[in-house]
């Protein structure tokens, strides 16, 4: 029944089965099968928040279970890490319901995604049920923050090795530093906030006023809380929920409540691409140690979706894909697209680099062969392009983007053009309608001086009237 034939086989991996075409030939079927039932899947956030994403399933009978569980899985797996919620919710297949229940569960093969979507992204215990949500509107793109410049603004952004922070007068940056710091392996919570705010003091020190505060760090925060961050992986759990949960809140009431948004790295960094490229819709992804990704949406606006696409599926083999050693689950993308997968395809390969050999290393080895002309680097670009070519149309089914923001370590070289050429040959051949729509850009040194803290400072709206006493 699913005989795939790819016009582009990658060359390390070839038992890939790109999500895009498994899903296309699904559909397909599903399209001229006249029992065919439509059904609705939500994702919900607890302040009521839905994305939805509706198709048509083959009916409910024993020749199609299997397809039907594994279509709408690997559907609601894509759609919580990309989106985000503690509640699924699928009307028009209550079988296919029942099933997720038990997946999605304390002992089920997604507990890792029960947990961490439940306890630890939204603070409420993780569902499935087999109606939509009542009274739920399809919220689209939820709490948009656009680029705004105006005032008199502080923007900073914390890294792993050090803190960067700006002040802009009406878009102007008018002083910008970048201190040294370690915060990852810090037990004390107080070092991270006075880190912080020594950063906001020595910025506000050249203005003068301070309007509004935007911030830019690694990891999911919801509300302006951070809920997962590799920044305070040092700091205790009860540490973590006492003082670090509610720090950017502190921060604010000691600023005198001035606008103050904080927003996961790659979506402020897909918001200083767009600002320089001067377009919306905007997808960024970084291939770096892990994947990242952000996104700005066709109103220029970051979003507050999750955009976690390392933990989201991209391979649909079900034996012998790659397995994420974190989530337990196989075929996602930080397998394809980060410094992971160049380690993955160096044995397929034949380059002589050391298994024992860092990741970070090996990478650097396989540039100097791709620098000498080796064929055999070329291969590992070439098979992760042509991976990134289906993903991308995957991708395309929850994301409006019209133009790819590609970064990373991974990109960088005469390797991230093979992997450009490579996806961009894949979208035109297997995705022809797709394939215009679509631009790849690898950022350029005006991209690169158009700091993280810089766009994070334009993330708050400014209040006129607040603003206004402060004058």
């Amino acid at each position: 029944m699913f005989e795939l034939k790819l016009l582009h086989t990658p060359e390390l991996d070839p038992g890939f089965i790109p999500a895009s075409l498994w899903n296309q030939h699904y559909r397909d079927l599903a399209y001229l099968c006249p029992d065919a039932r439509e059904v609705t899947l939500q994702v919900v956030r607890p302040d009521g928040q839905a994305n939805t994403y509706r198709t048509r399933l083959l009916p409910a009978n024993l020749a199609y279970a299997g397809y039907n569980l594994r279509y709408c899985e690997r559907l609601v797996k894509m759609m919580l890490w990309a989106w985000g919620g503690c509640e699924v919710r699928l009307s028009g297949a209550p079988e296919i319901a029942a099933k997720l229940k038990t997946i999605y569960s304390p002992e089920g093969e997604r507990a890792f995604d029960w947990e961490f979507m439940g306890q630890r992204v939204f603070l409420q215990p993780f569902s499935v049920h087999d109606t939509l949500a009542p009274e739920c509107a399809d919220s689209g793109e939820p709490a948009p923050a656009k680029r705004n410049i105006d005032g008199c603004r502080i923007g900073f952004d914390l890294g792993g090795s050090d803190r960067k922070c700006a002040a802009l007068i009406d878009g102007e940056v008018v002083y910008s530093e970048e201190i040294k710091w370690s915060p990852y392996f810090e037990s004390d919570p107080e070092y991270h906030i006075a880190g912080i705010q020594d950063s906001l003091e020595r910025a506000a020190a050249h203005l003068p006023r301070v309007d509004a505060i935007g911030g830019s760090a690694a990891g999911i925060y919801i509300d302006n809380e951070p809920r997962v961050a590799s920044l305070f992986r040092g700091v205790s759990a009860g540490d973590f929920e006492a003082k670090i949960r509610p720090l950017f809140h502190e921060l604010k009431r000691k600023w005198e409540n001035v606008p103050f948004v904080v927003a996961n790295d790659g979506d402020v960094t897909a918001l200083a691409g767009a600002h320089v490229l001067g377009v919306s819709e905007v997808l960024g992804l970084s291939m770096g140690t892990s994947q990242a990704v952000g996104y700005v949406n066709g109103a220029g606006a970051v979003t507050g979706w999750l955009n976690e696409l390392a933990f989201a599926p991209v391979d649909y083999r079900e034996q012998d894909s790659p397995r994420d050693e974190w989530s337990g689950d196989r075929g996602c993308g930080v397998q394809y697209f980060s410094q992971q997968a160049v380690s993955r395809l160096l044995p397929a390969s034949g380059l002589p680099v050391p298994a024992e050999m860092p990741m970070a290393e090996q990478l650097e080895a396989v540039q100097s062969h791709m620098e000498r002309g080796d064929q055999r680097a070329a291969a590992i670009y070439r098979t992760i392009g042509t991976c990134l070519g289906y993903a991308l149309a995957h991708y395309a089914d929850f994301y409006r983007f019209r133009h790819l923001l590609f970064l990373g370590r991974v990109s960088s070289g005469e390797g991230g053009q093979i992997i450009r050429e490579q996806a961009e040959d894949v979208l035109g051949d297997e995705f022809p309608s797709l394939a215009p729509t679509i631009s790849i850009t690898l950022p350029d040194e005006t991209m690169k001086r158009h700091g993280q803290a810089v766009a994070a400072a334009s993330l708050p709206v400014l209040d006129k009237q607040s603003a206004s006493t402060r004058l």
